[in-house]
C-alpha cells in the first residue's frame, strides 16, 4: 500500500507526539486524558484572504489552521471541541484520524469561548446543508448562548435540533465526566456580540488553562484577576499571543490593538521562575507574526527567554 505524504507525515508527528498509539490502540498510557492542538492561528488563519503572496498557498506546510484544542478522554471514548473555527472540517476529521469514536460528528461538546469569527462560526458545518448532527452541546457563556439562540443562521442550527446550547456560568465548574472538568471564566476584550471566556480544563493529573483572546493582562489586573495567579494554579497554559510586538503591520500604530503583544508578556512574566515561564505556550498567532515560524528570530527570543510557541498536533497528557 502505497501512503500519501501527508497521511506519513501525521502518523510520525502523532506518534513523536503521543509517546504512543492513538485512542483504540492497546496501550496503557493511551487510557489517560489528553488535549491536542488542532490549530494556533488567529481567526484569520494562516495564509489569511487577500494575502497575495505567502508560501502557503502553494505549500501545505507553511498553513496554519485557526486556534483550537481538542479534548480526548480514552476511558470514557468521548471528545470535545474547543473553539467551532472555520477550519472545523479539516480539525474535526485529524480528530477523527487521532482519536476515532463512532458516529457523527463524535462530539460530546463543543466550548465556545466569545463571538468572534474565529471561535464559533464552524458551527455551521453541524447544520443540515453540511454534517445535519443531532443535537450537539454547544456550551458558552449567558450572553454567547443568547446570541446563537436569537441569531440566523446560528438560530436555524437550535431550532432544527443541529446544536443544544448548555449554559455556562463564570467560574462555575462543568464536570465531563468523573475525572474531567472545565471552568470558565470572563476576560476582558472586544465584546460587541458577547462577553469572551477563558478555560481552566481539569483532567486527574494536571490542568490546562486556556485564554485565546485577552485585551491586557493589566486590564486584567484591574477586573480583580492576575494571570500569574492562574499559572499557578495550572501545568500548561495556552495564552494569546496575536501579534509579536508593535511595528508588525506596516504603516500602523499598533499600541492600542486589543491583544497582548508578546514582547510585551515575556516582558511581564521575566521575574517568574523558570519552571512558570516554561508553562506558557504562545497560541492564537496573526499571520503577520514571526514567531510562527521556527527559524524566526523571534521564535529564537522566545525559547531563549524559556517560553514556547504551540504547534499543531502537539498533546498535553492531563
Amino acid at each position: 500500500m502505497i501512503l500519501s505524504f501527508r497521511t506519513i507525515v501525521l502518523f510520525a508527528a502523532v506518534m513523536f507526539l503521543a509517546g504512543g498509539p492513538a485512542l483504540g490502540q492497546n496501550s496503557t498510557d493511551d487510557e489517560q486524558p489528553f488535549l491536542v492542538v488542532l490549530g494556533i492561528a488567529q481567526d484569520g488563519g494562516v495564509p489569511q484572504a487577500g494575502t497575495k503572496k505567502h508560501l502557503g498557498w502553494s505549500d501545505a506546510a507553511q498553513r496554519r489552521k485557526v486556534v483550537c484544542l481538542g479534548l480526548v478522554d480514552p476511558t470514557s471514548r468521548q471528545r470535545w471541541m474547543f473553539e467551532a473555527t472555520p477550519d472545523f472540517r479539516e480539525q474535526l476529521h485529524l480528530l477523527d484520524e487521532l482519536a476515532p469514536v463512532a458516529g457523527k460528528p463524535g462530539l460530546s461538546g463543543i466550548f465556545v469561548s466569545h463571538a468572534h469569527i474565529g471561535h464559533y462560526t464552524g458551527l455551521m458545518f453541524l447544520g443540515h446543508e453540511s454534517l445535519g448532527a443531532t443535537r450537539v452541546p454547544v456550551f458558552a457563556l449567558p450572553r454567547m448562548t443568547e446570541y446563537l439562540r436569537s441569531n440566523g443562521p446560528w438560530s436555524q442550527l437550535v431550532r432544527y435540533g443541529n446544536i443544544a446550547l448548555r449554559n455556562l456560568e463564570n467560574n462555575r465548574i462543568e464536570r465531563l465526566t468523573d475525572a474531567l472538568s472545565v471552568r470558565p471564566f470572563l476576560v476582558p476584550h472586544r465584546q460587541e456580540f458577547s462577553e469572551v471566556a477563558g478555560f481552566v480544563i481539569q483532567g486527574p493529573n494536571q490542568a490546562v488553562l486556556f485564554i485565546p483572546d485577552i485585551d491586557s493582562w493589566e486590564t486584567w489586573d484591574d477586573w480583580g484577576s492576575r494571570i500569574e495567579g492562574m499559572l499557578a494554579e495550572v501545568d500548561v497554559a495556552y495564552l494569546d499571543a496575536t501579534f509579536f510586538a508593535n511595528g508588525e503591520i506596516p504603516g500602523r500604530d499598533m499600541s492600542g490593538f486589543p491583544h497582548p503583544f508578546i514582547s510585551h508578556s515575556m516582558k511581564r512574566f521575566d521575574t517568574l521562575p523558570q519552571a512558570e515561564r516554561g508553562k506558557i505556550r504562545f497560541i492564537h498567532l496573526n499571520h503577520t507574526n514571526p514567531a510562527l515560524w521556527p527559524d524566526s528570530d523571534a521564535r529564537r527570543e522566545i525559547v531563549k527567554q524559556g517560553f514556547r510557541v504551540a504547534e499543531e498536533l502537539e498533546r498535553v497528557k492531563l
